[in-house]
């Protein structure tokens, strides 16, 4: 119930920003939580009125065991764009895989109109099967050719506690640019093209990051980040591809730091992420992921205000990186101890956006009630 609350609050934010005219049919790989889920409430509620489809994969609550969040929070998004008309169809499964491309594009071709708008891809995963060779790669996060270590923030004992990773194997490199680079959404993007199910001026947007000094030897200068510019440079490819046939448009999105699930085991990142909060909240610029979503669409890929760097990447993350802000980040960040780090950073605030990551601490909502476990389990995504 408390994922049915983010979810509404969500819808709330979409339909009091401002309006703006986008794409009718839409994809979404990676569209049940973060800025996947942000992603299609925009589409949805922010003006376009988008009919979409959203892969992801979650799993369903049993007799000894509460499903999913990503699970919950497809099943309420789907109810209330239902309310509104829309279509939302959601596929659980293996995005991956090319049974789910299978899926997906009999749907698209016999459902949904024949042809789609929009590809969004924002998959976030650890582990890829290989579709045509059955091999498991695992992705980690680590620095590349030095150890790293920082403090993280401990959410559930409430203090910080110093992390230590050791620099990446070429195989963890590899491995790392196989699950998170471009090569799956390289594979969705000419499927769909080739089957002929992408309307003239067809986008396909990826979801990448970046991020300032503090965390620039774990995650841009490492396995992530190598990961990340394969998937930069799969957009030009891409777009070759993609504006010579259909009159469309590829590219990535460089979003600024949000708190995600995986956050946690990334050294310095959760405390970088807490203190950014601050900082730019201090500012006025602090913006939760679905706000930064939506001035995302509404300003920049559907607005009149693209913000594109010299590599044709999206930079809805210039705020993140401005000087000041970074400057007064870093410098904070340096000043940080077991002692003081609840007053240096915005531990409250990181900690809030992480528990609504999972259904927890949404406003208003009374989680001593009872559920009616029988209702909720015919309630299907």
């Amino acid at each position: 119930m408390g994922c049915k609350k983010i979810v509404e609050d969500q819808i709330k934010i979409a339909k009091d920003s401002k309006q703006y005219k986008g794409p009718k049919k839409v994809l979404i790989l990676g569209a049940s939580s973060g800025y996947g889920l942000a992603t299609r409430i925009s589409l949805a509620f922010g003006g376009s009125k988008s009919d979409t489809i959203g892969v992801s994969f979650e799993k369903e609550g049993t007799e000894k065991k509460v499903g999913s969040a990503g699970w919950y929070n497809n099943i309420w998004f789907k109810e209330a764009a239902e309310k509104e008309g829309l279509i939302a169809k959601n596929f659980i499964g293996d995005a991956f895989s090319h049974e789910m491309r299978k899926e997906v594009l009999e749907y698209i071709k016999d459902e949904f109109g024949g042809k789609i708008d929009l590809l969004v891809y924002s998959v976030a995963s650890g582990v890829r099967q290989d579709p045509d060779t059955g091999i498991v790669h695992r992705s980690c996060i680590k620095p590349i050719n030095e150890e790293f270590g920082g403090y993280t923030l401990n959410i559930q004992k409430e203090e910080i506690e110093y992390m230590s990773v050791e620099s990446a194997t070429e195989e963890e490199i590899a491995n790392t640019v196989k699950v998170m680079g471009g090569e799956d959404w390289s594979h969705w993007v000419k499927t769909l093209v080739d089957e002929d199910v992408c309307n003239e001026g067809f986008k396909s947007v990826a979801y990448s990051y970046i991020g300032g000094d503090i965390t620039r030897a774990v995650y841009r200068d490492g396995t992530i980040g190598q990961a990340k510019e394969h998937l930069e440079q799969t957009a030009v490819e891409l777009n070759t591809l993609v504006s010579e046939k259909l009159g469309g448009e590829v590219y990535t999105s460089v979003n600024r730091a949000i708190t995600t699930k995986a956050s946690a085991f990334i050294p310095c990142f959760s405390i970088y992420a807490s203190v950014l909060f601050k900082v730019m909240a201090e500012q006025g610029k602090e913006e939760p992921c679905m706000e930064h979503t939506h001035r995302l669409l509404a300003d920049m890929i559907y607005g009149d205000s693209p913000n594109f760097d010299a590599q044709g990447r999206m930079r809805p993350d210039s705020w993140e990186l401005t000087d000041e802000i970074q400057e007064k980040s870093v410098n904070i960040y340096n000043d940080i101890t077991e002692e003081n780090f609840k007053e240096l950073c915005d531990f409250k605030l990181y900690k809030k956006y992480f528990m609504n990551l999972n259904g927890f601490e949404a406003d208003g909502v009374d989680y001593d009630s009872d559920v009616d476990l029988e209702w909720l389990s015919t309630l299907r995504p």
